[in-house]
């Protein structure tokens, strides 16, 4: 279940510059476009832009930049979960994960991660599926941010429900390993019954182990 990939864009016009926020990218304008050293908050920036072009080269795979001139300062990923992960079990055809969503610091709090999911969200294709993230504390940085684990929370569920995703319950060990880690999803609106029902008994799989 692969649909076409529409290209979006739209122009941020911020105190330090104009940014970019566009896609989705192709794995050659990814080739392309700069990795700026910064965006480490899963792995060193090296390595993260090439998860990033091989994410692009999936059939599923949609990356979201924003980018400064050609250097790119931000991004948003979208792609079946992971087959070690309990989300990838169900063999769901129409549930995609946001993996992974970043923002050098000198652009945090201006709004663009909100405009990030914004406009990942743009083409009516997404109505078509459950686009779920998993938000973990340890890939937060509390530090040079200032927030405590709490008011990251907040601050990272408010930058979801821009995008739509509201908070789910789960029996997800590793979710509820910290109470601040929390699954958030997106069910679009032709989404069948049936498949909501898979979805549900993912978040609750522990329940039926017995």
């Amino acid at each position: 279940m692969y649909h076409q990939k529409r290209y979006y864009r739209k122009e941020l016009f911020m105190t330090e510059g104009l940014l970019i926020i566009e896609g989705p990218i192709s794995s050659n304008s990814l080739l392309e476009f700069a990795f700026h050293e910064d965006l480490t908050s899963f792995r060193p920036s090296v390595q993260q832009h090439k998860a990033l072009i091989e994410i692009a080269e999936l059939p599923e795979g949609r990356i979201i930049i924003a980018r400064e001139n050609n250097t790119i300062i931000g991004y948003v990923t979208f792609l079946y979960p992971d087959p070690l992960e309990r989300w990838s079990d169900g063999q769901i055809e129409q549930l995609i994960e946001l993996g992974a969503i970043e923002v050098i610091s000198k652009y945090r709090g201006c709004g663009v991660g909100k405009n990030l999911l914004t406009l990942s969200m743009m083409d009516d294709a997404i109505e078509d599926y459950i686009i779920i993230t998993t938000e973990y504390y340890w890939h937060w940085d509390l530090k040079g941010s200032g927030l405590n684990v709490w008011e990251y929370r907040k601050m990272m569920e408010k930058m979801m429900n821009a995008g739509g995703l509201q908070w789910y319950a789960t029996d997800d060990p590793e979710i509820c390993s910290h109470p601040a880690n929390c699954l958030m999803a997106r069910i679009g609106n032709r989404v069948e019954q049936t498949t909501i029902e898979k979805f549900d008994h993912l978040r609750f799989a522990n329940r039926f182990l017995y």
